[in-house]
């Protein structure tokens, strides 16, 4: 069941969900679906189903999930954190270029005083 689990946890991250969130969905505790992720708890058919519908999956995809599904959806989770990377250091550049100009007005102001 730890194979499962690893899905689990897998498409949860997909999905951008927390722990918290899928324990809610599910109508049970953080720790009892931690527990489920780690393959600690066995699955039963009942909570299965509702993972599976949570998911949009069919009992048979969950449990079938591959190895390749598995990679194509960390290369996935790669890109976007790539993505994310490039944006935020985007975003840096613009703040520095904003801070060397405030830099530049502020030191022209004290050179003006200073004459």
């Amino acid at each position: 069941m730890k194979t499962l689990g690893k899905k689990i946890r897998l498409l949860r991250h997909q999905k951008g969900w927390s722990q918290e969130d899928v324990a809610r969905k599910l109508d049970i505790s953080i720790p009892a679906f931690s527990k489920i992720e780690t393959g600690i708890t066995d699955v039963n058919l009942s909570r299965l189903d509702q993972i599976s519908k949570l998911f949009n999956l069919s009992i048979v995809q969950l449990l079938s999930f591959n190895d390749s599904e598995e990679q194509l959806l960390y290369d996935r989770q790669l890109e976007e954190v790539s993505n994310k990377l490039r944006e935020r250091e985007t975003e840096v550049i613009e703040l520095q270029k904003k801070v060397i100009d405030l830099y530049e007005q502020l030191h022209k102001s004290y050179e003006k005083l200073d004459r």
